[in-house]
């Protein structure tokens, strides 16, 4: 018999290639120099210092650090409360807690009020080992709901200060899932686009891959093997996916080509779906698909194995693109 190892979070690994360059704790690093810089910047957490980067802010400004305990909802009336003091409460703790665990109290104490406070999910869809229980495979379609919600996932750790700016000069609430722990290098920091747009990180003669988070990484693998196949994909990444860069998305499908959507999320109420309700309300005619999670809970495994498992592996980008193509 086969007995599989123990899984936790610190061995559940990195889902790109060895050898991709990262960036560690570009999250603890970006909020603690912002916080410097900006006395009305709070930091509030529920239990989960070191997870979420933010010790480093515990340990320099002590004063303005808040850790509520396990109380994920308290923790959000805490939040509105500060945000209507004047303050600006930076809100940290897993996916799964900041938005399923703590929804109704994100709805009327934060998003009703258009409160200014920023939710901060750590370990999006299957980059976590903890099963349905932790596994935020639901969080964007849950804030991408709530009317003035931003919601935004960055894909490269060069990118995580300054959308972190972004975010907490943007007046209003605002969520971003976040992978935890190191994120790859892919970007230079300029090259963040402003909240609403989207990234054109390469142009493709067949046809698109539009993408988030980690899954832009995927892809970028992806795209080597389809080019071994004679296939030019181009890729998007999306790290505004409320609002959404309609202007751009429209104007790729606009050109008729094959367009693939490749999310860390369910494939229901994500990203995907945003992609193919713009198509779909546009009256555009083209071989669109999304590439997610289906319809299903996952288990708790380590990240590589959940992401072979459930098709979200650079392997399943290609298959799934080419087929789009007619090249399968």
């Amino acid at each position: 018999m086969t007995v599989r190892a123990p899984i936790t979070i610190a061995n559940s690994g990195a889902v790109w290639r060895p050898g991709t360059a990262v960036e560690s704790k570009a999250y603890g690093r970006a909020l603690l120099a912002l916080a410097e810089a900006d006395p009305r910047i709070v930091c509030l957490g529920a239990d989960l210092t070191g997870p979420t980067e933010t010790d480093l802010f515990r340990d320099t400004l002590p004063d303005r650090f808040f850790n509520i305990g396990i109380a994920e909802a308290n923790l959000m009336c805490v939040a509105s409360g500060m945000a209507r003091s004047g303050d600006i409460p930076v809100v940290n703790t897993f996916g799964v807690f900041a938005t399923r665990r703590s929804f109704d109290q994100v709805v009327l104490q934060i998003a009703y009020p258009r409160a200014n406070v920023k939710l901060v999910g750590f370990m999006p869809g299957l980059t976590s080992p903890g099963g349905p229980t932790h596994q935020a495979t639901d969080d964007v379609a849950l804030m991408r709901s709530l009317p003035g919600m931003v919601v935004v996932e960055p894909a490269c750790g060069m990118h995580v200060a300054p959308l972190l700016a972004q975010l907490i000069a943007h007046d209003g609430p605002a969520y971003m899932r976040i992978k935890r722990g190191d994120l790859p290098k892919l970007f230079t920091p300029d090259s963040l686009p402003p909240l609403g747009k989207a990234q054109v990180v390469r142009p493709g003669r067949d046809g698109w891959i539009i993408a988030s988070g980690v899954m832009v990484t995927l892809a970028l693998e992806a795209l080597d093997a389809l080019a071994e196949q004679g296939i030019e994909a181009g890729l998007v990444n999306v790290t505004s996916i409320k609002p959404l860069d309609t202007a751009l998305i429209a104007s790729l499908a606009a050109e008729g080509k094959p367009l693939l959507v490749a999310e860390n999320h369910s494939i229901i109420g994500g990203l995907g779906s945003a992609v193919a309700e713009l198509i779909a309300e546009s009256g555009l005619s083209l071989r669109f698909a999304r590439l997610g999670i289906d319809d299903v809970f996952a288990e708790g495994a380590g990240a590589p194995y959940l992401f072979r498992t459930y098709g979200l592996s650079p392997a399943a980008i290609a298959q799934r693109f080419a087929g789009l193509a007619g090249r399968s």
